[in-house]
């Protein structure tokens, strides 16, 4: 092959790659705007992953993850960042706050008394949901954890460790579910 016709292929295949690359990094994002409730709380906010939660073959809720800039998941307590789920079936806001509240003792022990205090917070900041619904919550260092559902504001738990453990659930090396971890975590360069 002469080197004038090489070249020329070998710039049409890296055009290639790169249209794929592209292709496969706009088709990762579509629909990765913030949340509107958000607004411009989030500036220079990056998409980082989504991912479906699945529970037993059944789908369970679609999750996506924004983060701040500087964010790193082995300190992602120590970032602002967005958390958005939108549920695929209708659950029991309680049963989200109980599940929510087994699954942070992963990440510790939790007394009792703020076991307690944390569940009541919960209940009140999760209504139930039906299939659609969304749940926006919005971690937010040295301030805690703020909610919302499809939009609406719902009672915010400014407790910093309650937030940490709480967005844990699927940010944390310990979670139950690496593979969403590593979902939510996808789109972040290394």
């Amino acid at each position: 092959m002469s080197r004038p016709l090489l070249r020329r292929t070998f710039l049409a295949l890296s055009s290639v790659g790169v249209a794929s690359t592209f292709s496969r990094q706009a088709a990762a994002q579509s629909g990765a705007n913030l949340p509107a409730e958000i607004g411009g709380e989030l500036q220079g906010a990056s998409w980082a992953g989504s991912t479906r939660m699945r529970f037993f073959g059944l789908s369970i809720y679609d999750a996506r993850l924004w983060v701040s800039a500087g964010f790193k998941p082995a300190t992602y307590w120590q970032s602002t960042l967005v958390l958005e789920l939108t549920y695929l079936r209708s659950l029991n806001g309680s049963a989200i706050a109980q599940r929510s509240l087994d699954e942070m003792r992963r990440g510790g022990t939790i007394s009792q008394d703020i076991a307690d205090r944390w569940l009541a917070a919960m209940n009140a900041a999760f209504a139930d949901v039906k299939a659609g619904d969304r749940i926006t919550g919005m971690h937010t260092p040295g301030q805690g954890a703020r909610f919302w559902l499809n939009g609406q504001p719902r009672p915010a738990i400014k407790d910093t460790e309650f937030s940490r453990l709480f967005f844990g659930i699927w940010l944390a090396e310990h979670t139950s579910e690496p593979r969403l971890r590593a979902e939510l975590l996808s789109g972040l360069t290394p």
